[in-house]
């Protein structure tokens, strides 16, 4: 079996799980100041690129 569908499958999956922990640790951060926002947003919104890009490397790996 290739690996590309595997990694499909298995991005896809970790993308909605890794949406629902930022979602719901959101919760933590909603009562803070907009600079706390700010930075947890960011953060949140680049943390997913480092696992991503490993995953489609290692999909790509002969």
């Amino acid at each position: 079996m290739s690996r590309v569908p595997v990694a499909v499958i298995a991005g896809i999956l970790g993308f909605l799980l890794y949406i629902g922990a930022v979602v719901a640790l959101a919760d933590l951060v909603l009562p803070g100041h907009w600079t706390l926002h700010v930075l947890y947003f960011t953060l949140a919104g680049v943390a997913w690129v480092w696992p991503a890009s490993r995953l489609m490397y290692w999909a790509a790996r002969k």
